[in-house]
């Protein structure tokens, strides 16, 4: 009888870890929708929002704190605490954004990005939330105030941006990407840039802090505007959008829009 009961006693013990293992696997968190989205009841939920933190006001580092603060992450904020979801945000270069969510690395992208048709081939968009123009930024007194007048310059550009596709499509100008809006601006003030082209929300900070700068806006051409990038067929889009809505309808888009652009 005793080697039976050793036997009962390895065969329970057996069963038991079998359960364990499968109320662990069964429990596991639903990639699809974000960090710890499919956790346990009471757990935190969590998304991680891409961004480049070097497109103020959108977003930008507080010197004084070095978090990222800004437009977006506000934004990403309040829609976060309206969905019950934690929001951890994340610096990367712009042109890797899209790549870095690809890769599951971020849940969402929230850059100030406007949504173009070769975007959309790999991500789905949220409606657009807010809408600047382009600019040219130049040394004081050169006065471009459009890209035929650019023709043979070398403009600079952000790289994976908007603007370098426009300067791109202009044909006639010496485009010059760089990863960071300092960069360019630094490039521009030392005379290795004759301008650059940035949208003009951004343009007006770094203006007011350079006084030997100026921008002139330039009409948009194609797509404009900022919206949020989710993975393929992310059931987050509508609910992103449904709390889009409301904040338009309630003033609170507005209320962000003069903190952050019409800042004294």
């Amino acid at each position: 009888m005793g080697g039976l009961g050793k036997m009962k006693k390895w065969m329970s013990i057996t069963l038991v870890s079998i359960l364990a293992a499968a109320m662990l696997s069964a429990c596991g968190s639903d990639k699809n929708e974000g960090n710890n989205a499919g956790g346990a009841a009471g757990e935190e939920k969590v998304l991680i929002m891409g961004t480049s933190a070097d497109y103020p006001p959108y977003e930008d580092i507080d010197v004084a704190t070095n978090e990222i603060v800004g437009f977006d992450v506000d934004i990403a904020n309040y829609i976060g605490d309206k969905l019950g979801y934690k929001i951890e945000v994340q610096n990367l270069d712009f042109d890797g954004l899209l790549a870095a969510m690809s890769s599951d690395k971020v849940d969402f992208v929230m850059a100030g990005m406007t949504p173009t048709p070769e975007r959309k081939k790999n991500a789905e968009f949220t409606d657009i939330y807010f809408d600047a123009k382009n600019t040219i930024v130049t040394k004081k007194g050169s006065g471009f105030k459009s890209l035929e007048e650019l023709a043979g310059k070398k403009v600079g550009v952000q790289l994976g941006s908007i603007q370098e596709s426009a300067a791109t499509d202009a044909g006639n100008l010496e485009v010059v990407p760089l990863g960071k809006i300092p960069e360019i601006i630094q490039e521009i003030k030392s005379g290795r840039l004759d301008a650059a082209i940035i949208e003009d929300t951004v343009a007006t900070g770094y203006v007011a802090a350079n006084d030997d700068l100026e921008f002139n806006t330039i009409p948009n051409e194609g797509e404009s505007g900022s919206a949020i990038a989710f993975p393929k067929d992310s059931k987050l889009v509508k609910d992103f959008n449904d709390v889009l809505k409301e904040m338009k309808d309630s003033g609170k888009m507005d209320e962000l829009v003069k903190k952050w652009f019409e800042k004294k």
